[in-house]
């Protein structure tokens, strides 16, 4: 373990400068690695290709490749993310709450990094920037373990980090790239207890799997997707249609992609139908309960196993459930606690199901493609937890920090 050990350290030993750093150096670090992705855009295509190339001729799914492709909007998208979280807050510092006690003492709590944060993930190089740029913005050192399907990728992003943190005046140690192709590394990273603060793992089910599985430090992560679009018999029909096409076809791979849509059995017989057919002549693959099966010759019967899927694919599981409390039961039995939709006009229907379902994030009459940072404003997200630690949903700067309290006191002792 000598080799994560050693770059743990050296994180840490990067934190005193991370936490003296202003807020303009960090952002300058981040402007100017964001310059530097855009200046080298033809270098990281270039690079990007190569890894697409191997990946594809090693059998990469087509998902895993969809991920992993770059183009030149994609690295626009990488390079603009940087540029916001360079002008968000700064949560270092920010006093979360004020009080006293009778006894004269003040306290403050207040936001502080987290520390050493190791992320581990697949595929998306983008995660290479952004990751950086959030855990840099919040004070944090960072070790990224990218996957070796996308190393000449992120050797060009991780060098653009770089640029910028030198002409800041940052240590270079505050983001690190952990060697990719030794999985023994992963273990490594996931057992550096007391180096490391917090894992992040973003990728497949099996490396998730896996790192809440081994992790002896905490985590957080989201392990799938099983998001669903709940249509009531309220729903506008052009809202409904928009909302669950989008939710499912707009990107397939993304995690925030709807695997299940359910139908109010009480729903006019003519949404129940477009609907289905939206799906299905878009190029959807339809796997629908009996009820469903009535409704188009062209859905095939949904296994028991379909409705805890997370396909990642142009294939959709429908179901027609009981009302709002049907849904909620059914989300309740089959979701991941990621991304859950409501699409109604009645009010009391919409509000009842955002109250009662749990999940990291809740939508009325919007796409479950918006689960995403960048959409919620924050310009760049870490990864999208659904755990029980103190972030949900999308990570990022707030995320990535904890708090302490500070208490003052003019010669109190305890009786």
């Amino acid at each position: 373990m000598s080799l994560i050990h050693d770059m743990a350290r050296a994180g840490r030993a990067a934190l005193p400068a991370l936490a003296a750093a202003t807020t303009a150096q960090k952002a300058e670090a981040i402007r100017v690695a964001a310059a530097a992705i855009r200046a080298r855009s033809a270098e990281l295509l270039a690079a990007n290709a190569a890894d697409v190339a191997a990946g594809q001729a090693a059998g990469l799914s087509a998902a895993l490749v969809d991920r992993l492709a770059l183009d030149g909007a994609r690295v626009e998208g990488i390079a603009a993310g940087l540029d916001t979280v360079a002008g968000l807050t700064d949560p270092v510092g920010e006093v979360i709450a004020r009080w006293s006690r009778p006894n004269g003492l003040q306290f403050e709590r207040v936001r502080v990094p987290l520390g050493v944060i190791g992320i581990i993930y697949e595929s998306r190089p983008g995660v290479t920037a952004d990751a950086a740029a959030l855990c840099l913005m919040a004070g944090n050192a960072c070790l990224l373990r990218g996957g070796s399907e996308a190393a000449r990728s992120n050797a060009v992003l991780l060098d653009c980090m770089a640029q910028g943190l030198g002409a800041a005046g940052l240590p270079a140690a505050a983001v690190q790239m952990v060697p990719a192709g030794d999985r023994a590394l992963v273990g490594d990273m996931l057992g550096a207890h007391g180096l490391i603060d917090v894992i992040i793992p973003r990728g497949g089910k099996g490396l998730v799997a896996r790192v809440q599985a081994e992790a002896k430090v905490p985590v957080l992560a989201h392990l799938d997707g099983i998001n669903h679009v709940y249509v009531d018999a309220s729903a506008d029909p052009d809202q409904a249609v928009a909302i669950v096409v989008n939710s499912k076809l707009r990107r397939t791979a993304v995690c925030g992609a709807m695997e299940t849509l359910l139908i109010d059995a009480a729903a006019p017989v003519a949404l129940k139908r477009r609907l289905v057919a939206a799906l299905l002549d878009d190029d959807c693959e339809v796997r629908g309960s009996a009820a469903v099966q009535a409704l188009d010759a062209r859905v095939v019967a949904a296994r028991p196993e379909d409705w805890d899927t997370e396909y990642l694919d142009a294939i959709a599981s429908v179901a027609e459930v009981a009302g709002v409390e049907g849904a909620i039961a059914h989300i309740a039995a089959h979701g991941s606690q990621h991304t859950e939709s409501v699409v109604a006009q009645d009010e009391a229907v919409a509000e009842h199901f955002l109250a009662r379902v749990d999940a990291a994030i809740v939508l009325h009459n919007a796409s479950t493609q918006f689960a995403d940072g960048g959409e919620f404003g924050f310009g760049a997200e870490i990864g999208i937890a659904t755990g029980r630690l103190h972030a949900r949903g999308p990570v990022a700067l707030e995320g990535l920090t904890i708090f302490k309290t500070i208490v003052r006191g003019t010669g109190q002792v305890r009786p």
